[in-house]
């Protein structure tokens, strides 16, 4: 049986992560609203020397995602499936959703978050099939090894 605890910790995991995904929404649809001027609304010195200032690896981009995608588009097994399944669902969204529940530190928590990933709303899945829970199994395994 599943403590209070545990539930307590699972929610805020996912409220935390529900956060993030609504911030990047946002920052995403300023960024298609206001072009190039939507850094304005997030960064306050923009005319500053920021960009000198800042580290290397934040320049770089996130690694992660760049990894996600650039698995997501290859003709890896996997990555075919997965697009498969997905249908018209954005990939980009996918990504950036996989990216931030790969931050999740334990196994069973992110088998559970991919598995919800590769379920939608608009499809009525089974999501105790096996081919689902294969296709999220996989998926996992390829991250590790990619990530």
């Amino acid at each position: 049986m599943v403590n209070q605890r545990e539930i307590h910790s699972c929610n805020n995991q996912v409220d935390t992560f529900a956060e993030a995904l609504a911030t990047a929404r946002q920052m995403q649809q300023s960024w298609l609203t206001y072009g190039v001027d939507f850094v304005n609304f997030y960064v306050e010195d923009v005319d500053g020397d920021w960009l000198e200032t800042w580290g290397n690896e934040e320049i770089l981009g996130n690694y992660r995602l760049d990894a996600i995608k650039e698995f997501l588009v290859s003709n890896d097994s996997v990555a075919v499936n997965v697009r498969q399944h997905l249908g018209e669902r954005s990939l980009f969204d996918f990504a950036v959703n996989l990216e931030e529940s790969w931050r999740i530190s334990e196994t069973n928590d992110r088998l559970s978050a991919v598995r919800n990933l590769l379920a939608s709303e608009e499809n009525s899945i089974d999501t105790d099939d096996m081919r689902f829970l294969d296709l999220a199994n996989s998926l996992l395994v390829k991250l590790a090894e990619i990530l």
